[in-house]
């Protein structure tokens, strides 16, 4: 089996700026899954030994914070909430209106071409804006199936755009 190391240069650097400090482990995670979008578990064990510690221990932390993910995500992540404001306010609507327009299956969540992710949240602290969502960071409230489907469109438009 042929090892590809290029693939590590970026976890490598992201390490050696932090000084390959075991204490900075959060840190080094945060950025490498702002790299790659998730915390692939080959990078993990590759960072457990470049830290000198117990991939144990890397795969804890990563499995504790809810901010990391194990799994790919698209690019563009869409947050529903589902609180009970918004959930009052009929948001398995705006689920339902995503998964068709996404044309996700079941029990997916990102999209093939991994350009979109739908997450279900508890809460987005945003209850008098309720069904509210979050899309790229950016909190829309009050919105419709309609306006979920328009938004999608404006993002794939963009993308397209930028091909």
């Amino acid at each position: 089996m042929e090892v590809n190391y290029g693939k590590f240069d970026k976890v490598c650097r992201i390490i050696e700026e932090n000084d390959f400090d075991k204490a900075k482990l959060i840190p080094i995670l945060q950025a490498v899954q702002s790299e790659y979008r998730y915390l692939p578990e080959e990078i993990l064990a590759f960072i457990a030994s470049a830290l000198n510690i117990s991939p144990a221990r890397v795969y804890g932390v990563a499995t504790f914070f809810a901010h990391f993910t194990l799994k790919p995500k698209g690019k563009h992540i869409i947050k529903v909430c589902d609180g009970t404001a918004c959930h009052v306010k009929k948001s398995t609507a705006l689920i339902d209106a995503i998964k068709n327009k996404l044309n996700l299956k079941d029990k997916e969540h990102t999209t093939k071409d991994m350009l979109f992710t739908l997450e279900t949240v508890s809460c987005l602290g945003a209850c008098g804006l309720a069904p509210a969502i979050v899309m790229d960071e950016e909190v829309h409230g009050q919105v419709t199936s309609a306006d979920v489907v328009r938004l999608i469109d404006k993002v794939i438009k963009e993308e397209e755009a930028q091909q």
